[in-house]
């Protein structure tokens, strides 16, 4: 039996938390970030947590202003386990990196 680590754990809620909100925007969506984030960064989803930055980068530069929606809507998937302090870590860095935006 494997043992998941509660990091691992963690870094999945948030990869299915984001792949939730993208198709949610739209059919695309889930594609075009996906291929993005790899072509840009040689990163997964998965690789977010760890690096919030990296899918903010992205999400402004496909979506524009739009981006705001997809980081409620990944706040939204997360907001039961955003008292976990890794968690609540990531979302701080999404939410700080999209006040940076013009």
């Amino acid at each position: 039996m494997l043992d998941a680590s509660d990091d691992d754990i963690k870094k999945a809620l948030v990869t299915v938390a984001i792949e939730r909100a993208l198709i949610d925007f739209g059919k695309s969506a889930l594609e075009k970030v996906g291929n993005k984030l790899y072509d840009d960064f040689q990163c997964y989803f998965s690789d977010c947590y760890k690096h919030p930055e990296r899918l903010t980068v992205i999400l402004k530069e496909l979506f524009g202003n739009s981006h705001t929606v997809i980081v409620e809507s990944i706040k939204k998937n997360l907001d039961e386990f955003s008292s976990q302090k890794s968690i609540k870590e990531f979302l701080v860095k999404i939410h700080e990196k999209n006040d940076s935006y013009s």
